[in-house]
């Protein structure tokens, strides 16, 4: 199919579908030589026709020709501001609410960066977009269906929470109910579908116009993208796709600007050294310290100038296995030495100076047992506090003796 053809056509490839069945349509765009073999054979009897047929084949041609816009849909401009973030994929198991976008990322964008990835279901989609994060240090956004498509993610969404990833997520969904169309888009549909995952994500939102998109859609990524990293989600209405886009001169993409990281407070920080540079026995116990090389290679660097044992609890690679200071194996010995323990990102400060015993014996409260001296000084530097909610209880007790 030539560019030309391509534009033409494509926007008329779905009422097309939608009247005529997916098959027919793609036969009409692509002729093929079995189509030929059948246009030459015989005509055969054929039953009374149903009323989608009466109605394609009556409906009036200038009808159709007043129905069809001149403007590019709403979903090339959605398009265009993806691809304005650098996505290497997008990944969807695909659906009817996200199909304008579908379509203009395939046609319009040519389908590369970001290059569509098919997937056989929502949980995986969003697991492979946490993989992903993972290896290469990139986010990748996620295309989910409706309530249920939201639902099957939700599992792969709340691992992602857990482990600190960024995720951006966007849901299709059908708002407006004088346009939904009957049937299953009723069904799937929300007026705050968001609130299925809102505990366990960082940022959420459901634009309005395709301007508000551009904003949500530059925030959301920003967002995700500022440590701690959490997922985020926008909703995104079907009619706000395939509606036509006004002058793009009045869509302005924001310029994505990341932000600083946050980091302590330098009083704190004073002290905190001060402490560090006059103990006998220093430990540093890492969790999710190192979010990259760099990471590693400064906590290998403060480890070297204490000379403090690591206790690695793997939450990341923080230190590397064969270093001489990654004594992970000598975890709880390294506590009970300590006078002072600086705990960087740990996930569970409390049950790492404490043990907890549950002994059956006190009414299910347990045995607490203390695996530091009284006199040992506890550091905390951690950024985990910023994403605490009040419902999803990952925040663990506080590390008070």
């Amino acid at each position: 199919m030539t560019n030309d053809i391509n534009k033409r056509s494509r926007r008329g490839f779905l009422k097309g579908a939608a009247l005529a069945g997916v098959s027919g349509a793609a036969v009409a765009l692509a002729p093929t030589a079995a189509q030929s073999t059948l246009a030459s054979a015989p005509a055969r009897a054929v039953g009374r026709p149903n009323s989608r047929t009466v109605a394609v084949e009556t409906a009036n041609p200038a009808d159709a020709s007043q129905n069809k816009s001149t403007h590019a849909p709403g979903a090339d401009f959605i398009a265009d501001v993806i691809k304005s973030l650098k996505f290497d994929y997008i990944l969807a198991n695909p659906a009817a609410s996200f199909r304008g976008l579908h379509e203009s990322l395939i046609n319009y964008g040519n389908n590369k960066q970001p290059e569509f990835l098919t997937c056989m279901h929502e949980e995986s989609s969003v697991g492979m977009a946490h993989g992903y994060f993972k290896i290469a240090g990139r986010p990748l956004p996620v295309l989910l269906h409706g309530t249920v498509g939201l639902q099957h993610a939700s599992m792969a969404i709340y691992n992602a929470w857990c482990d600190r990833v960024p995720v951006v997520i966007i849901g299709g969904n059908h708002l407006d109910a004088s346009q939904r169309p009957p049937g299953v888009p009723t069904f799937h549909a929300a007026q705050d579908p968001n609130s299925i995952v809102r505990d366990f994500t960082k940022w959420d939102d459901q634009p309005v116009s395709l301007k508000h998109f551009a904003e949500s859609m530059v925030r959301a990524y920003r967002i995700a993208m500022t440590p701690p990293h959490e997922p985020v989600i926008i909703s995104l209405d079907a009619d706000l796709q395939e509606q036509p886009q006004p002058d793009k001169a009045k869509l302005p993409i924001p310029r994505y600007v990341s932000s600083a990281p946050p980091q302590a407070d330098t009083s704190s920080l004073r002290e905190a050294a001060k402490l560090l540079a006059q103990a006998s026995n220093p430990v540093i116990v890492a969790d999710r310290a190192a979010r990259t090389l760099s990471g590693m290679q400064l906590v290998t660097a403060l480890a070297e100038v204490l000379q403090a044992p690591v206790f690695d609890q793997r939450g990341r690679m923080n230190i590397a296995n064969s270093h001489h200071l990654n004594q992970s194996g000598r975890g709880r010995a390294l506590l009970a030495e300590a006078d002072v323990v600086l705990g960087l990102e740990l996930s569970d400060f409390w049950g790492t100076v404490n043990a907890y015993i549950d002994n059956g014996e006190d009414h299910g409260h347990g045995a607490q047992e203390m695996r530091v001296k009284p006199s040992a000084r506890l550091i905390s530097i951690s950024a985990s506090e910023l994403l605490a909610k009040s419902n999803y209880q990952d925040f663990q007790r506080l590390p008070i003796r």
